[in-house]
């Protein structure tokens, strides 16, 4: 890679890292998505970032469209390369953006999928078990679906973070923002039941740590080891299919609203910066009523 590009790259990952104070996961894929572009400027011969033209940009996503990338990763790589070449215009590097009025056709929401009660309900009961895993998975699992964290803040939960007398937990989310999530009586007695009886025996073996969560050696649970406890559960109640741990955000969210919660309230929950993020959910919620109109009126 060329020197000034190599630069330009390094002073921007700078920037998001420690002015905007972005993720290393989103840091990461900007990076990824920057260095692709690179990649197409050596083989159009371009040699700096200002002789980048909107055509340029246009060829770039033409290009993209012939690879048969999805519209979410070419709206993301998009997205990434606007954000870079609006810094270089801060940095007085280039005077151009010629990302600015590159457009693509809006990208289809899909539906999140989400348990329906009763499967929430299986999921439970395999869970109910005597073993000190057991009642470890279902702490994790009462957590999950009670606060609809996502799977990384989950597996970074300390025992500082959490608060038993006031049923709720202080979450580090993205771009290291915090916020306090609430948990209901079934969580409670699983997490008393779980941090006074089964944590420390799975800890015997292992050096001391504060985190939630473990393993059966009494390391910190990883998100990798919390899919395969997800999908463990899945296989033994016999629900159809793979779960992502993200199906039960969308779960907790899903089940708020259809039980009266208004959207600006889930948003706060979910720890959605924009209310955008959380009206997917209405989608889901009206489908789940149109099928059950469906299904059971004798006129539909």
């Amino acid at each position: 890679m060329d020197d000034r590009l190599k630069s330009s790259l390094y002073a921007f990952t700078e920037y998001i890292q420690i002015e905007r104070n972005f993720s290393e996961y989103t840091i990461k894929f900007y990076r990824q998505d920057i260095e692709h572009f690179f990649l197409f400027m050596t083989e159009q011969g371009i040699t700096c970032l200002e002789n980048v033209e909107y055509f340029d940009a246009r060829l770039y996503l033409t290009k993209l469209f012939d690879k048969a990338y999805s519209r979410t990763s070419m709206a993301r790589k998009i997205s990434s390369l606007r954000s870079f070449y609006k810094f270089l215009m801060r940095e007085h590097i280039v005077k151009e953006n010629p990302f600015s009025l590159l457009s693509q056709s809006k990208r289809q929401k899909k539906i999140p999928k989400f348990f329906y009660e009763e499967e929430m309900e299986k999921l439970f009961q395999v869970c109910n078990g005597e073993s000190n895993l057991d009642a470890r998975n279902l702490a994790l699992l009462e957590i999950l679906y009670a606060t609809g964290i996502r799977v990384s803040e989950c597996a970074n939960i300390r025992i500082k973070d959490l608060d038993l007398e006031f049923d709720s937990i202080l979450v580090k989310g993205k771009g290291r923002k915090e916020r306090i999530v609430l948990f209901g009586n079934y969580a409670n007695e699983a997490l008393i039941q779980y941090i006074q009886q089964s944590r420390p025996k799975l800890m015997k073996n292992s050096e001391d740590h504060d985190f939630l969560f473990v393993n059966f050696r009494g390391n910190q649970l990883t998100e990798r080891g919390i899919r395969y406890i997800l999908n463990d559960l899945i296989k033994r109640c016999a629900l159809t299919g793979k779960m992502h741990p993200h199906m039960l955000r969308h779960t907790f969210a899903t089940h708020l609203l259809n039980n009266g919660a208004d959207l600006r309230t889930v948003q706060e929950l979910l720890g959605h910066e924009n209310l955008s993020s959380t009206q997917i959910y209405t989608h889901v919620t009206k489908e789940h009523l149109r099928k059950t109109y469906l299904t059971h009126h004798p006129r539909a």
